[in-house]
């Protein structure tokens, strides 16, 4: 048995208890570092050899105490699930490092939290068990909880209480789903839910389809998907800046699920549950795409309008994921990361600016003039608005393109309106809140809140955290040939899931001598 799979969930569960360990101890922040740091490097170890193998078109299924993948839990390691564990390592990489340059002295168990949360996050895209989806959604969003509240007061301890209460509610939803499942299927393995979905009874499938319906329900509600969207800007935008950074994953992991699924349950051989859900997720995804864009345009803080750039990249992996063709999946798992990079990004510029902030000169009352401190901040402004607006030559541009060229034509009028619409607004209130951030207009605005007072400047590594994830974008846009053909790949593997089904259903217990 590949033991390789069960790693990325290990590795951190172990870093989180040495953390725990080293905080009761009260060992100073270097030693609390240098343990995050070790669990990282073992972790990108085990990400990269996984993803190499998986890269190959080899599927791996891990059997957690030697039980038949039918009766027992299944860790299942494909193309897809190593496209986001490689994507959550390398944005953890760098919000670990914007957080350890002080802010992680601040929240209590940090450290701790911060690997639980890869805990859930890894474990969400190996497990080959629905029930077992949830286990990890709820050590994913547990450690969310901490992150948020940790050292909040006032606004965003309310704020994060909504989260909580939300959360909480849809987690009690996707409960009474996986029991509605299990009466009506009798398993939940992904793998044997598929066949028996295929072998459903007529009797039987209002029953499944309320079950499925419900499922489907919570995973959009995770990926703010509308009109399940309200919680998430203000929560992302009153978050630490590390925090709201590795936030930008966990609507992908509703996305993630969703996509899954779909293309488990729902494919052509499943009879009248084939394609169930791709309509209405796609005319939802459209109409969440265009409140998203307007509300980052309404947008007067930063942190919102990256906060509702989230939920416009997850209303375009939305629409992408419900056509359901090869090239849009592939052009869609491609977009993924790059928004995922680019937003995160986008959170720490704006808790750079926010403490680079100047005191405007009152006496110019007419003048425009640039605030002095902020060319660094400006051009990483630029290359990520670029980036998450879809502009050329960057990498969101080509998934854009990639997308759109791929559309069915019964559907191109309104996907091509959507998203050429949805981005011309994007970059209006990109453009906005750079001439707000970066030039000011004394006067113009009587309305605009006065700039806070000069404060320290940023440290050098959370500079360098920042222009991580901008690398990123640029590395994207430099090897797009070999990064689409994986995703090409990726979703052929996905729409013909037989491979899968065999490899989970067909491996067999490793029974060994006393």
């Amino acid at each position: 048995m590949n033991h390789l799979v069960i790693l990325p969930i290990l590795i951190p569960l172990l870093g989180a208890a040495l953390s725990l360990f080293i905080e009761h101890r009260r060992y100073g922040p270097k030693v609390q570092r240098t343990v995050a740091w070790a669990s990282m490097a073992a972790l990108a170890a085990a990400v990269a050899l996984l993803f190499a193998q998986t890269s190959q078109g080899q599927i791996s299924a891990y059997l957690l105490g030697d039980w038949p993948a039918r009766l027992g839990i299944a860790l299942v390691a494909d193309g897809l699930a190593g496209w986001m564990l490689l994507t959550t390592l390398l944005l953890a990489i760098a919000c670990l490092l914007y957080a350890c340059t002080g802010w992680d002295r601040r929240a209590p168990h940090f450290h701790a939290l911060f690997q639980f949360q890869l805990v859930g996050l890894n474990g969400a895209f190996l497990t080959g068990d629905i029930f077992n989806l949830f286990v990890f959604f709820e050590v994913m969003l547990i450690a969310s909880y901490g992150l948020l509240l940790s050292g909040g007061r006032g606004l965003r301890m309310r704020i994060g209480l909504h989260y909580v209460v939300f959360n909480v509610t849809a987690s009690t939803l996707f409960l009474i789903a996986l029991g509605m499942l299990y009466a009506t299927l009798g398993s939940l393995n992904l793998a044997e839910i598929s066949q028996r979905i295929v072998e459903l009874p007529p009797s039987h499938l209002k029953l499944a389809k309320a079950a499925l319906g419900l499922l489907l329900l919570v995973f959009c509600s995770k990926a703010a998907l509308l009109p399940m969207y309200l919680w998430l800007p203000e929560s992302y935008a009153r978050a630490p800046a590390a925090v709201a950074a590795l936030f930008v994953i966990m609507t992908k992991v509703g996305l993630y699920s969703v996509l899954r699924v779909t293309s488990l349950w729902f494919d052509a051989d499943a009879g009248a549950l084939s394609g169930y859900g791709s309509d209405w997720l796609l005319w939802a995804g459209i109409a969440t795409l265009v409140v998203g864009a307007l509300g980052a345009l309404a947008a007067t803080r930063m942190s919102v309008l990256v906060a509702y750039l989230v939920v416009v990249s997850a209303a375009t992996l939305f629409i992408a994921f419900a056509l359901g063709s090869t090239g849009t999946i592939s052009a869609g798992l491609y977009y993924l990361p790059h928004s995922t990079f680019a937003a995160a990004a986008l959170f720490l510029i704006a808790d750079l600016m926010r403490r680079r902030r100047q005191q405007a000169d009152r006496r110019r009352e007419h003048e425009l003039t640039v605030l002095p401190g902020k060319t660094v901040p400006g051009l990483l402004f630029l290359v990520g608005a670029v980036a998450v607006a879809g502009l050329p030559p960057l990498a969101g541009f080509l998934a854009k393109a990639a997308l759109l060229s791929a559309v069915p034509e019964a559907h191109t009028a309104v996907v091509w309106s959507a998203v050429l619409g949805s981005s011309l607004l994007v970059i209006m209130g990109l453009a906005r809140t750079g001439i707000r951030l970066f030039w000011h207009v004394p006067g113009d605005d009587d309305n605009a809140p006065p700039p806070e007072p000069d404060e320290a400047p940023a440290r050098p590594f959370e500079t360098a955290a920042t222009c991580l994830l901008l690398g990123y974008v640029v590395l994207m846009t430099v090897f797009a040939g070999p990064l689409m053909r994986q995703t090409d790949a990726i979703a052929t593997q996905l729409l013909a899931p037989d491979q899968y089904l065999q490899d989970v259903r067909g491996t067999t217990p490793q029974v060994r001598q006393p």
